[in-house]
């Protein structure tokens, strides 16, 4: 993709693509994206977490933040990941907040990012905002049965966010489910490529690797 100059002499593309990865907790999205960030070279990948825009809550005491409902569009700052996304498409730089999933607040650090040729915006609720789903080029949903996305949120928030494994069995059949059925599926229906992760993600990643491609020659042309 074509590059212009910019002042601090990183390069900035001349234009974006911007795709959604949606789907449950567990479903494969960060894998889906891995896969696309090898296939389309990682420097040209900007990964832009919708979790990082978890609202943050100062006035409330630990035990009320681990209390909050992570799983309910209202826990996401959406309308700022929005903006910023806007300002992406127009070429400027944005400063995505940095998320501490353990304390259940934002930090006071962000990382300053620019556009890519290829923006993946990946999230549980990417696709049930519909201002969030107006700046996507492209939504993916990438869905998996629910007992093998439990032990993926298992597995990882053990390891990755200091949580004990009965800690998210509670918080999965207490939140997670529940939006999970009231927001999360019913999202599938505005995806333009549906994915069914049931183990071997490998067999379903061609269809997409072919219509991201075709968007950024698309783009590369524009």
């Amino acid at each position: 993709m074509s590059a212009r100059r910019c002042p601090d002499k990183i390069a900035c593309v001349a234009a974006s693509v911007f795709v959604g990865l949606a789907g449950g907790t567990g479903a494969g999205k960060t894998a889906l994206g891995d896969a696309l960030a090898r296939a389309v070279g990682a420097r040209s990948v900007l990964r832009i977490p919708h979790d990082a825009y978890y609202r943050d809550h100062p006035d409330l005491s630990s035990d009320e933040r681990d209390a909050l409902n992570f799983d309910h569009p209202d826990a996401l700052e959406t309308e700022l990941l929005v903006a910023h996304l806007a300002a992406l498409r127009a070429g400027g730089a944005i400063a995505l907040p940095v998320y501490d999933f353990a304390r259940h607040r934002r930090t006071s650090a962000s990382r300053m990012v620019r556009p890519r040729p290829l923006v993946l915006v990946e999230g549980i609720l990417v696709l049930s905002d519909p201002a969030l789903r107006a700046c996507l080029d492209l939504a993916v949903f990438v869905d998996a049965p629910e007992t093998l996305r439990l032990e993926r949120r298992i597995a990882r928030d053990v390891a990755e966010r200091g949580r004990s494994a009965s800690s998210v069995r509670e918080q999965f059949a207490k939140t997670v489910a529940p939006m999970h059925a009231e927001f999360v599926a019913p999202s599938r229906a505005f995806a333009g490529l549906c994915i069914d992760n049931d183990g071997a993600l490998s067999r379903a990643l061609e269809p997409l690797f072919e219509r991201v491609r075709s968007l950024l020659r698309q783009a590369e042309r524009a």
